[in-house]
C-alpha cells in the first residue's frame, strides 16, 4: 500500500466525557485510517477546535453536569458551529430521543448517531460526511485558484498606482473587498499633452463584476482618441456597454480630461459619487453628476462639466466603497467622506489617496471595494 500523504489524512475531533467511549472510538477510527484528536469536556473541545484544522467532529450531547437533557451538547454544538461553520459535526448520545435528534439537526449537526453504535453504520456516516467535506474543500480550492488567477489578470490590466506628466501627478489606492474587485481606474497622456483619467464602479462583486470591469476598461481604452471630448467618449462608451451587457448591469463612472496649458478640466460624471476639488486656498467644490449611470439606456443624455484646476489644487475621486465607509446601521453619515478629506487635507500629508483608503478600511467591516484617486497640480 502506498504511503498516505499528510494532506490526505482525515482529522476527526472526538468529544466525550467517558474514557472508555473515547478509547473505543480512537481504536475504531485509527484502524480506519483517521487521525484522531480527543477532548473530554465542552471546554476542551472548544480549545481543540480553535487550535486545530479538523475535517469532522463527533460530539457527545450529554456531560457530567447534565447527563440526560442534551443542553450542554446543544450549547457546545452552537459554539463549534460558530467557530468552524464549514466543518461537519455529528451528534452522539446514549440518551437518544427523536426530539433531541431533531433539535441537534436544527442547530447545525449534519447527522445523529446513538450509543451503543453499530460499527459499520458509524463508519458509513463518517465516510458520507467526510466525502462531502472533501468535495466541498476541493471545489473551494478550485474556486480560490480561479479567483487568484483573476486577481493577477485584473492587477495587470490596471495601470501603476502612480502617474505623472508635466506638472500633473496622480496617485491611486485600490483595496478590493474580495480577491477580485468591481472598481476600475485608469489614466493616460494624450498627443496634445493633456491628461485623461477615470474612476468607475460596476454593479456587483466577485468574478462577474471583474469581467464587467475588464469589458468597460477595454471599451474606454479603445476610444482614447476621443479623450479630449469627454461627452462624446462617454456617449459611445455607454452605447457599447449597453449592447454588451445584460439589462441589470450598469456602472457609475467619472471621466476627466485636463488641459495643463489652459488649466481647464472637462469632465463627465455618470452617476458617480461627487469628486471633491480642494483648492490651494482650502476652499472645497463638489463635481455633481452630469449624466445617468452607464448601461442603463442606449441613448442616454451625456453632458459635460468644466472646472478650473490650478497650481496647488487637488481633485479627489473615489468609489462608493469609500463614500459609504463611515456609514453604519446606526448612523447614516452622508458627510463622512467630505469631512474625512477636509480633516486629512489640513495635515498637508503625502500619499493622500493611500491615507484616505486606509482611513476607510479602518472605519468598520469592509463591505465594498474602496478606490481613491488624487489628481494634483504641482505648485509653481
Amino acid at each position: 500500500m502506498p504511503p498516505v500523504s499528510m494532506t490526505d489524512v482525515r482529522k476527526v475531533l472526538v468529544v466525550d466525557d467517558q474514557a472508555d467511549v473515547r478509547e473505543a472510538l480512537r481504536l475504531l477510527l485509527k484502524g480506519a485510517g483517521y487521525a484522531i484528536q480527543m477532548a473530554d469536556s465542552p471546554e476542551a473541545a472548544i480549545a481543540a477546535a480553535v487550535g486545530g484544522d479538523q475535517h469532522l467532529m463527533v460530539i457527545d450531547m450529554n456531560y457530567a453536569y447534565d447527563t440526560t437533557s442534551g443542553r450542554e451538547g446543544i450549547a457546545l454544538l452552537d459554539h463549534l458551529r460558530s467557530l468552524k461553520p464549514d466543518v461537519p459535526v455529528i451528534a452522539m448520545t446514549g440518551w437518544s430521543t427523536i426530539e433531541l435528534a431533531v433539535e441537534a439537526m436544527q442547530h447545525g449537526a449534519c447527522d445523529f448517531v446513538t450509543k451503543p453504535w453499530d460499527t459499520r453504520h458509524l463508519l458509513e456516516v463518517f465516510e458520507k460526511h467526510l466525502g462531502a467535506e472533501g468535495r466541498r474543500r476541493a471545489a473551494a480550492t478550485s474556486l480560490n485558484n480561479e479567483l487568484a488567477i483573476a486577481r493577477r489578470v485584473q492587477t495587470r490590466l490596471l495601470p501603476p498606482a502612480c502617474f505623472a506628466v508635466g506638472n500633473v501627478e496622480i496617485d491611486c489606492a485600490f483595496v478590493p473587498a474580495g480577491q477580485v474587485g468591481g472598481d476600475l481606474y485608469d489614466f493616460f497622456e494624450t498627443e496634445s499633452g493633456g491628461v485623461g483619467f477615470l474612476l468607475g464602479d460596476v454593479c456587483g462583486k466577485g468574478m462577474g463584476a471583474a469581467l464587467l470591469v475588464a469589458n468597460l476598461q477595454a471599451t474606454i481604452r479603445s476610444q482614447r482618441d476621443l479623450a479630449e471630448r469627454p461627452a462624446r467618449l462617454l456617449e459611445r462608451t455607454n452605447r457599447m456597454f449597453f449592447h454588451s451587457t445584460r439589462p441589470e448591469h450598469f456602472a457609475t463612472l467619472f471621466f476627466g480630461f485636463y488641459e495643463p496649458a489652459a488649466q481647464t478640466l472637462r469632465y463627465v460624471n455618470c452617476g458617480h459619487p461627487e469628486p471633491v476639488l480642494l483648492r490651494a486656498n482650502d476652499a472645497v467644490e463638489l463635481l455633481a453628476p452630469t449624466a445617468m449611470v452607464l448601461g442603463a439606456f442606449e441613448n442616454a443624455l451625456i453632458e459635460e462639466g468644466t472646472a478650473r484646476l490650478e497650481s496647488g489644487d487637488r481633485l479627489l475621486v473615489f468609489s462608493d466603497g469609500f463614500a459609504e465607509a463611515g456609514m453604519t446601521d446606526d448612523t447614516d453619515d452622508d458627510d463622512w467622506a467630505l469631512d474625512s478629506i477636509r480633516c486629512l487635507a489640513r495635515t498637508r500629508c503625502e500619499r493622500f489617496a493611500g491615507r484616505l483608503a486606509a482611513l476607510a478600511t479602518s472605519a468598520g467591516e469592509q463591505a465594498d471595494d474602496i478606490t481613491v484617486m488624487e489628481v494634483r497640480v504641482a505648485r509653481n
